[in-house]
């Protein structure tokens, strides 16, 4: 229900903060350390868990029966096509009277999908169109020649070099058209401060530099403050018309929650970006349903229907895409990853109750690739809550893991990961997006001297090709390799450059920034595809015998490998130093180059969706992979050349060195459950087994 406005600040204030400990919080923005002071570790089982309620059901059966059913059938609901986006564009909508824990959706309707054309108008109205339906002619005029948008800004400045890389897909999924992502509000301060205190806040750090004098920083500084506080005044609008008051901190469990989930709403309902993620709020919440357990307030049973309900409307965000786009990302994800477990700094385990009750709505509600829950997986968390995690993988095959260690010893035990890997201090740190370059392509570009190997077009000039028709010589190979990522790299930094310059301009992120420090760390989120192809196709140049083989006009077009050569993912150092020279060397040539805004270099070994698409624009390698066929995804061995088992490779992948991929290292295993033991305890045991061999913190 709604809150009383009339309460004095200090009271409101006093009550919603009534039973927690004090520290730093309570005179800064920190909402750290308000957990650090108040969370309850957890170190039991599952034993404590509750089903679904009876309105949880009856929500998801509504949902599912005229909803989520229709969309199958359709691929989209609805679009409106007549309301621009924003944050309190939309009047309030539920799914059905039983809508009523935790309310808000992107628009009034379920599933409806919202227009953005900010991004960039063509793949607005292309997406229309293809949901069936046609753009309203006025917005279209707005945003063609009134409004100019992102991707307009974006091909006004793209050089001839970024072009012909793009048309040729070495580098490919640049966000020049769409919102950029990798940006995490920290959507905890709106319960925990109210959004009269944020904005308060924002507009103290705006004029703090009113007296300077003015420079290009200054100006963008000050408008950027001025468009947060604008979006938090239209957050408050927009719970408003759900009949809450947002303006003061939350009171209660349930508040804490919906305050909380307001914040990352007016996100997602004002940006689409290729990663709406929405954070670390495991241990924030139960800090919130322990008080009220301890007042009477709440039991079990409603704290897990409060998780539920949460989750429910993360499974049906959606947004406007195009159905190339769809490809390029192998579905219509939208990862709204929610990052959980570790260790603190402390060493205490971040494991509380309610990370048990995330995991429970995957057994609630049935499994879902969304929310896209990520473990920070440590060998020394509670054995009870490990073997619940296992057991669910095994049920659901919804869980995805990351590295603690790695993560905490970088950035901090109040990190979150955006997107799938890719790691950053909430509140405190975002990312320019970047997509990834080809670098498996710019092996048979170095080969055939900048020439595409599927068009035959010449892409890059002033390169030589390997003119031999004899077996490819490794260091010749390699040097021309180097000379070939010189080029790639350089261009697709250039390409990011100019893409953000854009979208801080045409696209700004308000929502999402005005729940971030004023000042904050921004990295350059670059990344690699091809990989383990890569890998292999040097290591059968080192070690077996490679013969090119030429079409009529001398072009590479594939190659006749004779002999044996060691594979990547094997646990075999020959290959393994191969993969793990290419990401050093691809990284160094990345910081060599300024970023925009200062921006810290960073690399990914991701490609978890796009190596399809990728695999499809790229020719035949020496080590057998054939012309357009999908990449292993991420950092996993080639398709089938991970002989020795799922630990072999997962001590592969841990030899690449995280400093030269601080964006995330990917790999994705495959497990049947049977091959794990008799029966589920067995298996369960076996997973954790695995598990903690395979995340071993590697000096």
């Amino acid at each position: 229900m709604a809150k009383d406005a009339s309460k004095p600040e200090t009271q409101a204030f006093e009550e919603a903060w009534a039973d927690f400990k004090t520290g730093n919080w309570t005179e800064n923005i920190d909402v750290r350390d308000f957990i650090q002071q108040n969370y309850t570790p957890y170190e039991g089982g599952e034993e404590f868990l509750e089903g679904p309620t009876d309105k949880t059901l009856r929500l998801w059966d509504t949902l599912e029966k005229n909803y989520l059913s229709v969309e199958r059938e359709r691929r989209v609901y609805d679009v409106d096509v007549d309301t621009p986006a924003d944050v309190d564009a939309f009047p309030a909508g539920y799914i059905s009277e039983d809508d009523d824990v935790v309310v808000g959706l992107q628009t009034d309707v379920p599933l409806k999908r919202a227009m953005m054309p900010e991004g960039g108008w063509r793949m607005v109205e292309t997406a229309i169109k293809e949901a069936g339906k046609e753009p309203n002619p006025d917005v279209k005029k707005i945003f063609t020649q009134y409004r100019k948008t992102h991707n307009d800004a974006v091909f006004d400045i793209y050089t001839p070099r970024i072009r012909a890389a793009r048309s040729s897909h070495i580098i490919t999924g640049l966000p020049d058209a769409y919102g950029r992502g990798r940006i995490i509000g920290d959507y905890r301060r709106v319960a925990l401060y109210g959004v009269d205190k944020l904005i308060e806040e924002k507009q103290k750090d705006k004029d703090a530099v009113a007296n300077q004098p003015f420079s290009e920083h200054w100006a963008r500084y000050r408008e950027e403050h001025a468009e947060q506080i604008k979006a938090l005044k239209k957050l408050k609008n927009m719970a408003s018309a759900y009949g809450f008051d947002i303006s003061k901190p939350a009171q209660n469990a349930q508040e804490a929650v919906q305050w909380t989930y307001f914040g990352y709403l007016g996100s997602i309902k004002s940006q689409d970006g290729a990663a709406m993620s929405i954070g670390r709020l495991s241990g924030f919440f139960d800090i919130y349903f322990e008080r009220d357990f301890k007042r009477g307030v709440l039991d079990e049973k409603a704290a897990q229907e409060i998780i539920d309900s949460l989750v429910i409307k993360l499974r049906i965000v959606r947004f406007l895409r195009t159905i190339a786009y769809d490809q390029i990302f192998s579905g219509d994800p939208y990862w709204a990853t929610w990052s959980d477990a570790g260790f603190g700094e402390d060493g205490r385990t971040l494991v509380t109750k309610t990370s048990f009750r995330l995991l429970q709505t995957l057994m609630n509600l049935g499994p879902a690739p969304e929310p896209n829950i990520t473990i920070f997986w440590n060998e020394n968390l509670p054995d009870g809550y490990k073997r619940f995690c296992a057991r669910v993988s095994i049920e659901t095959s919804s869980i995805q893991y990351e590295a603690d260690d790695q993560i905490r010893s970088h950035w901090g035990d109040d990190a979150a990961i955006a997107c799938c890997v890719s790691p950053m201090r909430v509140g405190k740190q975002m990312q320019f997006f970047g997509a990834r370059v080809n670098a498996a392509k710019a092996l048979l570009y170095a080969i055939n001297g900048g020439r595409d190997e599927v068009s035959g077009k010449q892409v890059m000039d002033g390169y030589e090709p390997i003119k031999s028709d004899g077996p490819l010589d490794f260091d010749e190979v390699w040097e021309k390799y180097e000379q070939m990522l010189d080029w790639v790299v350089g261009t697709y930094v250039e390409a990011l450059n100019i893409i953000h310059y854009c979208h801080d301009r045409y696209a700004y992120e308000a929502m999402e920034m005005a729940l971030h420090d004023s000042d904050i760390v921004r990295t350059m989120g670059c990344g690699i595809a091809g990989l383990s192809i890569v890998a292999d196709s040097l290591s059968a140049i080192k070690y077996a015998t490679v013969t090119p083989v030429r079409d009529e006009t001398g072009l590479v077009v594939d190659y006749k490998t004779e002999g044996e050569f060691p594979r990547y993912g094997n646990d075999d150092d020959r290959a393994d130093d191969i993969a793990a020279t290419i990401v050093h060397t691809v990284m160094s040539k990345i910081k060599a180059i300024p970023m925009y805004r200062d921006a810290i270099p960073t690399q990914s070994v991701l490609t978890i969706t796009s190596n399809v698409v990728y695999g499809k624009a790229t020719g035949s390698f020496p080590s057998g992979h054939e012309a357009g066929t999908p990449f292993a995804p991420g950092a996993n061995p080639e398709n089938g050349a991970d002989t020795h088992g799922m630990l072999a490779s997962m001590l592969s992948v841990g030899k690449l060195d995280y400093t030269d991929a601080l964006d995330g290292i990917s790999l994705t295993n495959t497990i049947i459950p049977s091959s794990l033991g008799r029966d589920l305890s067995e298996q369960v045991s076996n997973l954790v087994g695995i598990m903690d061999a395979g995340f071993i913190k590697q000096d």
